[in-house]
């Protein structure tokens, strides 16, 4: 850790989801640490920048002035064109470039034993459920995390994503959308899911295939076909699965009990035969996959079954992962989520109309160019798991600048799911959707703000509840 600690290192675009843990992960061990945001140029977040600065973080415009010397690291996206000023005067410097992936890697491989995390869906809550597991069995692990972790979040700490520990462990969530999963080697690598985002399925099994053949431990979900015909042969191996019989972490068939915001079973250690009743505080039957992920990860790393399923009932989830905004006085629930793929987007849905109400989904698609890549995929998600009382609301997909394609936008994804036979509109400004969902809203409905990479929809949906009021 010394040698990436003895020198200053600059972050371009520090307040992203990805680049916000390495920041506090790499300050937290005693390096320097400046950089600059485009979100705080523009006046998005304040508080987050706000905060960053009280650690003593140092914050410039995103206009190169922040590059001072070839000393300094240069943090930036492999998205981040040449053209960004940090970049050209990093080049004019001589400055070393890392990306976010490849960071990240540095640090978990310099780790003694890594918990990697890799999936389509789940990565954010498996990887917070693990490290506060570990946390609680007294291993004070370091944890990076895509979520702010509710379990570390304060006042004092309100964008709690990663936590800087003092263990041997070392739990992150791991991409495959960049390929650079295949950069890491863990001691522990788990597989929740693989199905269609970023890459085609042919590219996939190759990434996790090959994930899951560098590690010491596997951990699979056998209840998913396609990571179960990728659990290795000759690499140790520990399943798990909700309704496969075959796995060595399950469930108890028939004690799995599911409330609005909460679900309980008894898991069971088929290894041993013995029964461990697990209550969560987070619902949905995705969450209670999740929570055998994280038992199994735990396992793997030498915690008893008993202790993980005992952390578990303190674990208190992740902001944007299904997040309880409040309740108006009338009796209109709002949630938070980070759903923006199809999986993803199925199991919020999945878990909402497993229980009685009107569904309003608010959906703000992340990009242009997911929303050509998946947009047949989401908009047969909704019309299918969606009934005629419940509504999609879309606006224009989110923008920050740049030279993408923007001649497909949300009309289509409204259009086909009409023609699947749900309702939906589309609403070009966000601003105009909450109106329309203050308009509609009844008592008992249940309005879900989903989308993700835009930080300001957690206070749309807050200012959203508040004028439900």
């Amino acid at each position: 850790m010394s040698s990436l600690t003895s020198h200053p290192w600059f972050f371009c675009g520090i307040g992203g989801s990805g680049m916000l843990p390495l920041a506090l992960i790499l300050r937290g061990h005693g390096a320097e640490v400046s950089g600059s945001d485009r979100s705080r140029d523009q006046g998005r977040t304040p508080e987050k920048f706000a905060w960053l600065e009280s650690l003593g973080f140092i914050l410039h415009p995103q206009d190169g002035s922040g590059i001072v010397s070839g000393k300094q690291t240069l943090v930036a996206s492999a998205a981040v064109e040449d053209t960004v000023p940090e970049v050209v005067r990093a080049s004019e410097f001589g400055c070393p470039r890392m990306s976010r992936a490849e960071l990240l890697a540095t640090l978990f491989n310099a780790a003694p034993s890594g918990i990697a995390i890799g999936g389509t869906s789940g990565k954010s809550t498996v990887t917070g459920m693990t490290g506060w597991i570990l946390d609680r069995a007294g291993r004070d692990p370091t944890i990076m995390n895509g979520a702010v972790m509710k379990n570390y979040a304060s006042p004092q700490a309100p964008f709690a994503s990663a936590r800087v520990g003092d263990g041997d462990v070392f739990v992150s969530e791991v991409d495959e959308s960049d390929g650079s999963i295949v950069l890491y080697r863990p001691q522990v690598a788990v597989l929740l899911n693989v199905s269609l985002d970023h890459k085609s399925m042919e590219e996939l099994r190759g990434l996790f295939g090959d994930f899951l053949m560098t590690c010491g431990i596997a951990v699979v979900n056998i209840d998913d076909p396609e990571a179960a015909g990728l659990a290795p042969e000759y690499t140790p191996c520990l399943t798990y699965a909700i309704a496969n019989p075959a796995a060595q972490i399950g469930v108890v068939e028939g004690s799995v009990v599911e409330a609005p915001f909460a679900i309980s079973a008894h898991v069971t250690d088929r290894r041993d035969a013995s029964i461990h009743p697990l209550t969560l505080r987070v619902p949905g039957k995705h969450n209670l996959s999740n929570a055998l992920a994280a038992i199994a990860a735990a396992v793997a790393a030498s915690v008893p079954v008993a202790t993980a399923v005992e952390a578990l009932a303190s674990y208190a989830g992740l902001a944007r992962r299904f997040d309880v905004i409040g309740t108006s006085p009338s009796g209109i629930t709002v949630i938070d989520d980070f759903g923006h793929n199809p999986e993803k987007c199925a199991a919020t849905l999945t878990t909402l109309k497993a229980h009685p109400g009107r569904v309003i989904v608010f959906f703000q698609p992340h990009g242009y160019g997911p929303l050509r890549q998946m947009g047949a995929e989401l908009a047969e998600t909704f019309a299918r798991l969606l009934g005629p009382e419940d509504l999609t609301l879309l606006c224009d997909p989110v923008y920050f600048g740049g030279t993408v394609d923007r001649s497909v936008g949300s009309e289509r994804i409204v259009s086909l799911i009409k023609a699947a036979g749900g309702w939906a509109e589309y609403v070009p400004a966000r601003e105009d959707c909450g109106n329309r969902i203050a308009q509609l809203a009844q008592p008992g409905d249940r309005v879900v703000i989903m989308g993700a990479r835009d930080d300001t929809l957690t206070l749309f949906a807050r200012s959203l509840l508040a004028d439900l009021g």
